[in-house]
């Protein structure tokens, strides 16, 4: 993909010494402080990148770039190898199809609302949560959620008979809007049909 010039977010006429020497380095820049045209990696003439496939699932939310503030990931990516499918779900929160922030302010109607989003994501690939791997759970305030989150999970997992369990990491962070409380990652791999 060739970025074009309403892609550029950052100001040019801005850049400290350092953003300015990092993207010479990186090819990003030209010495005339113009974008500089990308060249494809030459190893990739020869082996092309794995095939990545976006995936959607636009009734329970939006396109991170459709944010008001637009945010550049795919909400999940499949990745096709060795006769499995994996599916890569990125960090997804109590987000509406609008792209709003559902639920303010009420941790436990958010984390149930994560769940959602999440399992329309698998869906939209022909997964389930029987499919899922591993889970990476950010809580905006793991000493004050941490057990409601526990219980939410539990009472969901054991609902849908999971045996055995995600192996599962959860990480106190600053999520990315103030209103969000929890985000939940997930890596889920099945045989390809």
């Amino acid at each position: 993909m060739i970025a074009t010039e309403s892609k550029i977010l950052v100001d040019l006429k801005r850049l400290s010494t350092g953003e300015r020497e990092e993207m010479l380095k990186l090819g990003i820049l030209n010495e005339d402080d113009q974008i500089a045209d990308y060249v494809y990696p030459e190893v990739h003439l020869h082996r092309p990148p794995i095939d990545k496939f976006a995936v959607h699932a636009p009734d329970v939310l939006n396109e991170a770039y459709n944010y008001q503030r637009p945010s550049s990931f795919s909400r999940a990516l499949r990745l096709e190898l060795g006769g499995h499918k994996i599916l890569l779900i990125s960090g997804t929160a109590s987000v509406n199809d609008d792209g709003k922030t559902e639920h303010i302010g009420n941790f436990n109607a958010q984390t149930w609302r994560t769940y959602r989003n999440v399992t329309r994501l698998l869906e939209a690939e022909d997964m389930s949560w029987h499919d899922v791997a591993r889970t990476t759970n950010y809580l905006r305030d793991i000493e004050r959620d941490y057990k409601e989150f526990n219980k939410i999970r539990t009472t969901f997992f054991s609902w849908l008979g999971l045996d055995p369990l995600p192996a599962s990491t959860g990480i106190q962070a600053r999520l990315c809007w103030e209103t969000l409380l929890v985000e939940i990652e997930a890596i889920a791999v099945c045989p390809l049909n």
